[in-house]
Order: C-alpha cells, then sequence, then structure tokens
C-alpha cells in the first residue's frame, strides 16, 4: 500500500515534469507536510484585479474583503494599484481607515513595490509604517550591463537593510524577470542581512533564460515569499518569453504541484516560506530579457513596471472573468493542498 501511495504522490509531484527528481516519500515527510499544510498562509494578490482596480470600481478594500470572504489569511498589495484609490495615494486618514478595516477582517497585508531605489523605497517605507506592515516586496529596474545592474542593486538592498533595522521591516527581493537566480542569491549573499531575503515567483524566471525548478533550488536558502500563478513558455529567439494563464489548466506548463511541494517544505522546524500569494495573471505577457548566448556581462535593458493589455471594446467581460479566474485558483490551491495532505495522511494510516 506504501508503494502504491508513494506512486500516487510521485506522479502528482511530476505534472509536466519528464521524470521523477528525488522526492523522498516517507513518514516523516508525510508528517511534516500534513503540519506545512495545516498551517500555510494562503494570500490574495491585487494584481489579479488588476483591471477592475484600474478600469472598474474595485478598491483596495475590495481586495481585502476578497480575501476575507475566500477565508484567506492575508493580502499582497501594491503600494500603486488602484490608480489614484490606490494606497500611494490615501491621505493618513484614510491610511489609517484602511488598517483598521484589515485589522476589522483579521487580514494580514503585505506590501510591493516595483523598485529598489531610494524614493520608492521611502515611500512604501512611509505606507508600512502607517499601516503597520512589517513586510515588503521589492524588486529593481536599472539599464545597463550585468556587473553595474547588480552593484546599484546591492547599495540599493544595503540601503533598505539600515531602514529595516531601524523601523522592524523585512524586504524580500523578486525574481522579476531580468536576474538569474544565481545572481540574486549572490547579492543577497553580499548584503547579508536577516531582514533581507527573496520573493520566489512561479514564472519569472522564464524570461531570466532559467527553468522553475533549477531557480527554486538555487534561491531555496532565501525563500520568505511566493507568488503562485500559471504560464505559457514561448520560444522566443535563444531566449524564453511567458504568457500568463489561468493556474492549472492544460496551457500551465509550470510544474506547479512540485514546487509548491518544495517550497512547503523549506525550514527544518518552521516553515521558512511566510506568505503564498494568488496572483493569477491571465493574459500577462514578458518577452525574452535574457538569452542563451549573451555572454558573461550582458546588458540589461530598462524595464516598465508589469501590465497585462486590456481590450476596452470587451471590458465588462474582462473584469468579470478576472474576478472569477481569482476565486477558481483560490479553489485550485486548496484542492491541490487538499489532495497532497489526504496522501500524507493515507501513507501515515496505512
Amino acid at each position: 500500500m506504501h508503494s502504491s501511495l508513494s506512486d500516487q504522490f510521485s506522479l502528482l509531484l511530476n505534472i509536466n515534469l519528464p521524470k521523477t527528481d528525488g522526492i523522498v516519500f516517507d513518514a516523516v515527510n508525510a508528517r511534516k507536510l500534513c503540519d506545512r499544510i495545516d498551517g500555510i498562509r494562503l494570500h490574495a494578490h491585487t494584481y489579479s484585479f488588476i483591471h477592475n482596480l484600474t478600469h472598474g470600481s474595485f478598491k483596495p478594500a475590495d481586495a481585502l474583503e476578497f480575501a476575507y470572504q475566500h477565508e484567506l489569511h492575508g493580502l499582497n498589495i501594491h503600494v500603486d494599484d488602484g490608480g489614484e484609490h490606490s494606497l500611494a495615494n490615501k491621505t493618513p486618514k484614510e491610511l489609517t481607515q484602511f488598517k483598521s478595516y484589515a485589522q476589522e477582517l483579521k487580514v494580514a497585508v503585505h506590501l510591493e513595490t516595483s523598485s529598489t531605489q531610494k524614493r520608492e523605497i521611502d515611500k512604501v517605507i512611509h505606507i508600512a509604517r502607517a499601516l503597520e506592515v512589517k513586510n515588503i516586496r521589492v524588486y529593481s529596474r536599472y539599464e545597463g550591463t550585468l556587473v553595474s545592474v547588480m552593484a546599484q542593486t546591492v547599495a540599493d538592498l544595503v540601503y533598505m537593510a539600515e531602514q529595516a533595522d531601524m523601523y522592524d521591516l523585512f524586504f524580500d527581493f523578486e525574481q522579476h524577470e531580468e536576474f538569474k537566480s544565481i545572481e540574486i542569491v549572490e547579492m543577497l549573499k553580499e548584503v547579508n542581512h536577516l531582514r533581507i531575503n527573496a520573493l520566489f515567483d512561479f514564472t519569472n524566471m522564464l524570461n531570466a533564460y532559467e527553468k522553475p525548478l533549477p531557480a527554486l533550488k538555487s534561491m531555496a536558502p532565501f525563500i520568505r515569499q511566493v507568488h503562485l500563478k500559471g504560464a505559457r513558455i514561448i520560444q522566443e529567439d535563444k531566449g524564453y518569453g511567458q504568457r500568463g494563464v489561468v493556474q492549472g489548466a492544460p496551457e500551465d506548463e509550470m510544474p506547479y504541484a512540485r514546487m509548491l511541494y518544495e517550497l512547503l517544505m523549506l525550514g527544518e522546524v518552521e516553515p521558512q516560506v511566510i506568505s503564498f500569494a494568488l496572483e493569477q495573471e491571465v493574459s500577462y505577457y514578458a518577452p525574452a530579457y535574457r538569452h542563451a548566448d549573451e555572454g558573461d556581462n550582458p546588458f540589461i535593458p530598462f524595464k516598465d513596471p508589469s501590465e497585462t493589455p486590456f481590450d476596452k471594446a470587451g471590458a465588462d467581460r474582462i473584469l468579470l472573468d478576472e474576478r472569477r479566474w481569482a476565486s477558481n485558483q483560490v479553489y485550485f490551491i486548496r484542492s491541490l493542498l487538499a489532495k497532497m495532505r489526504w496522501l500524507a495522511v493515507s501513507y501515515l494510516e496505512n
């Protein structure tokens, strides 16, 4: 019976993979997996509602309510999502109201910004202090040779470390399409600060000419937060682009079950990952930024913040679909977790 359950578990974890790869499913890991699933902290993410926030009547408080209605633990919110209604544009009184509402609903808030530059970090710190938030996601968007861009980013991370100590904050650097995972690890090791770590995104390594599992393995010691989403890989010359798809759909080419398992199991005693944010990004597109033949010090082009195309002609349907896709992702991830847990419990009982 154990052998049969192990085979089922291996099959589950290797969806979209050509072969099994070193998963040991025994009683120790089965108990650990049950504990980790029981304690997982799932968050909503405002990017799942980016069109509703940008073109519809959705406001940040509506994202809080989505998290509450779906019994999620928290919300990852970009400080600029929502335009005039964004956290970045709220008055001190409005920020206090948002904080009170989040506390009333018992929805933890994590902040995100698309920069590492001082002015943007100072802005997000101001909002974090007003909301009594501790966790902030960042990524850099510099242009230049890889060596120069990494040096600028390290300098920014050093500044963040100083601010983190001063205000009791944590900054998690996301692999956001232009850096390879080993380069992010190199920068984090250079900064060498307990409050400066990483956010692992399920698809963004593609644009840096990486595959998901090797990228996860490289970043594993530093991962504190996660973005869950699906994508189709687009071969572009000698690199990879990505197109966002509904997570778990047939066109989703990411090894989502295996990555979720690996991330859940990080941390020997306590879970290493503090939040898994559900970031459904249907139709999102990002081109290849890194290529197979780029050399040791390639030129990194400037990139604007992430965007998903919007067709005004089908606006009402897009806004409706976006909310439906966000709800479906909650169901999909919970169903996947339930299947993992059932296999683990069945293993322990037989």
